[in-house]
């Protein structure tokens, strides 16, 4: 196939991928057009905060005006691309509409163009892409993902040969779940065979992967068997030899996989020989898996919310043989467009038979099915209510038989009571035991702020979602609590029988990327809160607080502080300090990946950086290719098991730096022989 010239610089086309699709953008856009912020109608809870810059570091004005040019610069050069007009006159239709299961063009600049491509050749658009040649495939493959297909790559790492590739039966999981264990407590278990706190000065790279055409990593990877799992932004699903990082199986998705990869469990026994444990996750256009672990083939798939918007973000849950799933949305883009007919999402949680796909039950965050709500002033229909998605994963609670999970903001008007808010619902039926909501009358989505803010609710909220993974801790003394960190900076202990509040602590001065972003960790009676607390485009009352915190989960004291340091991103396009990313305790140590790329391990009674290592410097991948991460972000935390330590970093994002590098770290061969 020959491929056409490109019309546009290849360094401008990547500055709009890495800032396509984002919440923050919008706001930078309506900025561009002489109306953001200052136009806002916040809430009286919001409006006490619009007072502070909130500048994290020097230059940060100077970097958001260079930024907000970049940005211009990059949308006039996409739009002038030839796969523009193509995509206008054959595919908008549908894909501008809201159509059932046509993704909106948000979604879709999700992907790489080559995942776009393959679904238009060989995939879900195979037939609907028929129409176009060659051609103007490849061009509206570009146009959609904001980047250029690449020039063919060698395989990313060599494929496993002999004892390599054998699956081994006696190695179960590592750790349960995403949060490393049922309760979200992000505390890698000592029969995991972590790193201790002294092997890390004894570190060295053992290998990097590169996923082809990438320029973010976010899917946490499972351990078993002897392989790593992980997915890709290509659409891929790896299987990877732990120790060395040859290849054993890829499998192909519809979407980029940003969820973590979760395992079935299995006991390591004479019985289990022959054992073929599912892996489970979900993809960015909704779709859920189950495949195997030995080989990589498809046991079932399921699509479990037939809104054209919705994606799996949260990584799902497994326990006993029921596989919990958390419902999200991008439909905070779409209302941008006057004529969009907002909103329609709800978010949920589906619970499966993890056997074989069956839907077992289904609990809303938003208990009502939206209904018309009058006509925006543009004349178009609008919808409520709508919204509260649930885009971090499940905590099981064996002894009370509940579930836990928190939700984002309403997407349109009327604000409900279960947006930014802590759902306890049955383990069995999915009815609801409890709801706890941190932020009232928060009903918000992505044409709040900008010239054209037809669909913008009147409630205009701070969209302060109930955003890192609910945490079930027990503490000392008896006392069990759920916890949750809200995008508001705000640290929420409520008791687990009732959600009745016990303590709150304003750890993080909060923003519309936090706050507190993905996860924390729990440990003894510590609970460990990263904050990111970026700059938004708001101005706040008080300043920024990036970086991590100690609290007494008895009392949610802090114990202890380590602000991010402020010099880091001095020269570093997209850079940022604090903490998005999940952390992840382990005996000993607490390790934070950063937005400014360096991964730190802290003391876990101190806070003291015991070790650091900076991702986005060069290494040499697997395919003999130079690589580097960039900012960590995501809900894919650092992990430790079998004395390795494993790092995804690359975020390019919601103006983050793009980065690309799955990293393996292990103690020298005479250490640890």
């Amino acid at each position: 196939m020959n491929k056409p010239m490109a019309i546009f610089s290849v360094a401008d086309f990547s500055t709009y991928h890495i800032l396509h699709n984002t919440r923050l953008i919008i706001c930078l856009l309506s900025l561009l057009a002489t109306a953001c912020a200052p136009s806002q109608q916040p809430n009286q809870q919001h409006n006490q905060q619009q007072k502070h810059t909130g500048a994290v570091f020097e230059g940060q004005d100077l970097e958001a005006a260079e930024s907000m040019e970049q940005l211009a610069k990059a949308k006039r050069i996409r739009d002038a691309h030839p796969g523009r007009e193509i995509y206008l006159s054959t595919c908008a239709t549908c894909h501008e509409q809201g159509v059932a299961k046509a993704p909106h063009t948000g979604m879709i600049g999700m992907m790489t163009p080559e995942a776009v491509l393959r679904a238009m050749n060989a995939g879900l658009m195979q037939t609907e892409s028929q129409i176009l040649t060659e051609t103007e495939r490849l061009q509206v493959a570009e146009y959609l993902a904001g980047s250029e297909l690449g020039e063919p790559q060698p395989e990313p790492a060599p494929q496993c040969k002999g004892d390599a590739a054998a699956f081994d039966r006696t190695s179960p999981p590592a750790f349960n779940n995403w949060g490393l264990d049922l309760k979200n407590t992000r505390m890698i278990p000592a029969s995991a065979q972590p790193l201790s706190a002294k092997d890390f000065s004894q570190l060295e790279l053992k290998w990097a992967f590169a996923v082809p055409g990438a320029n973010r990593i976010r899917s946490q990877p499972a351990l078993l068997g002897g392989a790593l799992y992980f997915g890709g932004h290509d659409a891929r699903v790896y299987a990877l030899n732990a120790q060395t990082g040859c290849i054993r199986w890829t499998f192909e998705a519809s979407g980029e996989v940003r969820t973590g990869i979760v395992a079935e469990t299995f006991i390591k026994a004479d019985e289990f020989e022959a054992a073929d444990p599912q892996l489970f996750f979900g993809d960015v256009l909704g779709n859920v898996y189950a495949i195997s672990a030995i080989t990589g083939k498809l046991n079932w798939r399921h699509r479990p919310d037939g809104h054209p918007n919705a994606t799996i973000t949260g990584t799902p849950s497994y326990y006993d043989g029921l596989l919990l799933v958390s419902i999200s949305a991008l439909e905070t883009g779409p209302p941008t467009n006057p004529a969009y007919e907002c909103c329609k999402f709800r978010g949920s949680v589906v619970a499966y038979d993890a056997s074989n796909g069956e839907v077992k039950w289904q609990s809303y965050a938003v208990f009502d099915p939206p209904t018309a709500k009058g006509i925006n002033r543009s004349g178009t229909q609008q919808y409520g209510p709508s919204g509260a998605a649930v885009w971090n994963a499940p905590a099981v609670d064996v002894a009370r038989r509940q579930v836990y999970f928190g939700t984002a903001e309403n997407l349109s008007s009327p604000a409900t009571k279960t947006s930014d808010a802590i759902f306890a619902v049955d383990l069995d039926t999915g009815l609801v035991r409890w709801t706890f909501q941190g932020t009232p009358n928060d009903a918000w989505n992505g044409a709040c702020g900008t010239v054209q803010d037809d669909n913008c609710p009147e409630e205009n909220g701070p969209d302060y979602d109930m955003a890192a993974g609910i945490i079930l801790a027990h503490l000392s003394n008896g006392r069990d609590l759920v916890i949750g960190g809200q995008k508001s900076g705000v640290v929420h202990a409520l008791d687990p029988e009732s959600g009745r509040v016990i303590w709150q602590n304003p750890v993080g001065r909060g923003g519309v990327q936090g706050g507190i972003h993905f996860g924390m960790a729990a440990a003894g009676d510590t609970l460990y809160v990263p904050v990111t607390d970026m700059p938004d485009g708001r101005e706040y009352s008080e300043p920024a607080r990036p970086g991590l915190y100690a609290l007494d989960m008895k009392t949610g004291d802090v114990i202890w502080k380590q602000p991010a340091p402020t010099d880091i991103c001095k020269g570093r396009d997209f850079c940022h300090p604090g903490i998005s990313q999940a952390i992840t305790a382990a005996p000993g140590f607490v390790m934070a990946g950063a937005m400014d790329g360096v991964l730190r391990v802290h003391d876990e009674n101190t806070g003291k950086v015991l070790w650091h290592y900076d991702t986005t410097q060069s290494v040499t991948s697997l395919a003999g290719l130079q690589t580097s991460g960039g900012s960590m972000g995501g809900g894919a935390g650092p992990i430790s098991a079998n004395g390795m330590l494993f790092v995804s970093s690359g975020y390019g994002l919601y103006f983050h730096m793009p980065g690309n590098a799955m990293l393996a770290f292990g103690k020298p061969a005479s250490e640890s022989e």
